[in-house]
């Protein structure tokens, strides 16, 4: 037990520990708004199943593979939607959405969002209205970012999704490490992947859709990007 207490830090520990975390509510804060939220649409007469699905929710996001999509990630959507506040036309569809959309992360799919809309379909289909459930699994489907959302709802989880792009540098690199750290191939697969998918951004005539979003994150997400993408054509960095 001593030798491994005093092991050295794995890079994907430093990533995790590295992650900016110093205004994420605790765990009983988040769980007591999951289960208020659930209960909110809950059929009248169904089976109270808040605090079965809070643990499942918890259990995913607690997975040990994780280092940039757990309760941190998911804690700072929550901290941007209520920014948001009511300019989100449906406020619980897109809260939902943002509890669910990376429910399931499984390193090298390219299908974990539509798993993660099968989850959330799984546990709430019995239990809630068919309505609502159609429109969380909607807005969860629109954070692979493949198209782009005309809707304000579908455009509000978009940029809350990526709404970290836009944070002070240090956080910025420390979310890219942890990003990294999740990725299961090899480093130069990473960067080949990650240079892409950043320069796609950069062309895109606004990476934030909504003008709260872009007004807020729009320059600093662009100029985290530009220093970024030459840190990754750097040999050893970042």
């Amino acid at each position: 037990m001593q030798a491994i207490a005093n092991r050295a830090p794995t890079s994907a520990e430093k990533a995790t520990a590295s992650r900016p975390d110093a205004r994420t509510p605790g765990r009983a804060v988040l769980r007591d708004r999951f289960v208020a939220l659930w209960r909110r649409h809950q059929r009248a007469g169904a089976r109270d199943a808040a605090d079965s699905v809070w643990h499942e929710v918890e259990t995913r996001y607690a997975e040990t593979h994780r280092h940039y999509h757990d309760l941190r990630h998911v804690a700072h959507c929550l901290q941007q939607l209520d920014l948001a506040g009511d300019r989100v036309a449906e406020l619980d569809q897109v809260e939902t959405a943002i509890w669910f959309h990376d429910a399931i992360v499984v390193p090298g799919r390219a299908d974990n969002e539509q798993r993660s809309a099968d989850l959330f379909c799984a546990l709430a289909g019995p239990l809630m209205d068919p309505g609502f459930v159609s429109a969380v699994v909607d807005l969860v489907l629109f954070t692979t970012h493949r198209t782009t959302p005309a809707d304000v709802d579908h455009q509000f989880i978009c940029d809350i999704d990526l709404s970290s792009f836009g944070s002070p540098w240090e956080d910025f690199l420390a979310n890219s490490r942890a990003i990294e750290a999740e990725f299961p191939g090899s480093r130069a697969e990473y960067v080949r992947r990650e240079i892409a998918f950043l320069e796609s951004l950069l062309r895109r005539p606004r990476i934030f859709l909504t003008d709260f979003f872009h007004d807020r994150c729009e320059a600093r997400a662009r100029e985290n990007i530009r220093r970024f993408l030459a840190m990754l054509a750097t040999p050893g960095e970042p």
